[in-house]
């Protein structure tokens, strides 16, 4: 009876097991998850505070922007830095910021990532129905370079599409590859041609050096030299250039800053110290003056350069030319900062003749500002107008939209463009005519080479590589003033 009752008991065990292995759990209905909301005052706050009190510290026009608790310290970085500024897009044309301080400066430093040609827009036809991308030049080791894209190139179409009033402006805008319809000057128009390139950007580290020659004409030697961005990497190669020149025994020299929107003004300061004449280090070259509070906490004489016989940037001495009494500028509406500065610091010392269209006009300069803590709190990195510029005289009143007046007025709208250093391309002939003489220059010309050519009118005033970056009409330091050694 005692083994029944014991089989009886471990059946019974063994079915509540087995009933409770499969009887299913319980469910219970999960609340859906609701996002946690970041208050964006406590996301750009921080950001935000830095920026409104380096702004406060440094900003050439520190005394417009008000006290951070009246400013809106929850929108965007860039929004707020916008939203400081004093009176944007007119006093203040140039402080700009970007997310990331390490492509801030690669850009500076003439690295980053393009096609590589530079254009200038024109009407294709005399109906004006049709632009034509007409090449300045392009960027050594550049794509464009590669493909044999050169100055005085035509690009008509863009991805098939051909270019209009409406659509040139934004053609290449935002693309990382493209397909060129080059274009052939027949007549007064520029038409297709049968030629396309596909073409992508690279990473291309700019050279400065566009070009530079000795021209010996008319019993004269005449230094020809095409720079087209002032960039710390290229200080070197330009001094080449000097050397090169000092050693022909120039009589005369044509600078050709057309399409050299700015860059160093360290790298402007050794350009000056090259083509100045009877270059003497205790000569004033030019003042900076900052906002209230750092010219009043500051020696007066932190904010003065005086012209050096030394390279700075790569050391050894400058090849400075010494005799000249006067120094020509090719000039546009895209010469603008660094290269105006090199003018106006020059105009004291010797006699300077523009040939051209009128400059830019931009006379203030900036720096850059990042987060200098480790680790890094933020990536953001600024650019803001630190500084106003003037000569040894005093004098800054190119500042202005029409920037500096030419002496010789010349439309350069005369295509397909030359080569750089052709006689017979339009600002250097003129150039070169006002230093041997119209009728010298007339006979001269004569028996050059001639390639059929019409003047068309431009769409744009701007000759421009269509990359926000290198567009950009710049001048900046590499260190503050007091920090110099």
């Amino acid at each position: 009876m005692k083994k029944e009752l014991s089989k009886l008991f471990i059946f019974c065990c063994l079915l509540n097991f087995s009933c409770a292995e499969n009887t299913p759990e319980p469910v219970v209905e999960e609340k859906p998850t609701e996002p946690i909301e970041v208050n964006p005052i406590l996301a750009n706050s921080p950001v935000n505070t830095w920026i409104h009190s380096s702004m406060k510290s440094y900003y050439l026009w520190e005394n417009e922007i008000g006290d951070v608790s009246e400013t809106d310290l929850s929108i965007n970085p860039d929004e707020y830095f916008d939203s400081i500024l004093f009176e944007k897009g007119e006093t203040d044309r140039f402080s700009w910021i970007n997310e990331s301080a390490e492509e801030l400066t690669s850009s500076l430093n003439g690295l980053t990532s393009v096609f590589g040609f530079n254009y200038k827009p024109f009407f294709a036809d005399v109906a004006r129905t049709r632009i034509a991308f007409s090449i300045t030049y392009s960027l050594k080791n550049s794509a464009a370079e590669r493909l044999e894209i050169k100055r005085g190139d035509f690009i008509t179409k863009v991805n098939g599409e051909t270019l209009t009033a409406a659509n040139y402006t934004t053609a290449l805008k935002d693309m990382e590859t493209a397909t060129l319809t080059m274009g052939v000057y027949v007549g007064d128009e520029i038409v297709d041609s049968k030629k396309t390139v596909e073409i992508t950007k690279e990473l291309t580290q700019t050279k400065a050096v566009q070009h530079h020659e000795v021209i010996n004409l008319g019993g004269k030697k005449i230094g020809y030299f095409a720079y087209t961005q002032f960039l710390t990497s290229s200080d070197s190669d330009v001094n080449q250039v000097f050397g090169d020149f000092k050693s022909q025994g120039i009589d005369e020299l044509v600078v050709d800053f057309r399409y050299n929107p700015g860059g160093y003004i360290s790298s402007a300061e050794i350009i000056s110290s090259l083509i100045v004449k009877d270059l003497n280090t205790e000569n004033l070259m030019a003042r900076q003056v900052w906002n209230d509070e750092q010219m009043a906490s500051k020696p007066a004489e932190t904010f003065d350069t005086y012209f050096s016989t030394t390279n700075n940037s790569a050391g050894g001495t400058l090849n400075n030319l010494k005799t000249l009494n006067r120094v020509y500028f090719l000039v546009s509406n895209g010469t603008a900062s660094a290269s105006e500065m090199v003018i106006n610091n020059l105009k004291p010392y010797m006699e300077v003749i523009l040939v051209g269209e009128h400059t830019y006009g931009k006379n203030v300069g900036s720096i850059t500002i990042k987060d200098t803590q480790e680790p890094k709190r933020w990536e953001w990195g600024m650019q803001p107008i630190v500084l106003k510029t003037f000569n040894s005289a005093g004098e800054s009143d190119y500042g202005t939209k029409e920037g500096f007046s030419v002496n010789i007025e010349v439309t350069d709208n005369k295509l397909p463009f030359k080569a750089f250093g052709n006689p017979d391309e339009t600002l250097l002939f003129a150039a070169l005519s006002d230093i041997l003489g119209n009728d010298t220059m007339a006979r001269i010309s004569s028996k050059l080479k001639k390639t059929p050519s019409s003047n068309f009118q431009a769409a744009s005033p701007d000759a421009i590589f269509g990359n926000e970056v290198l567009d950009r009409k710049e001048m900046w330091l590499t260190e503050f003033p007091w920090e110099k050694k």
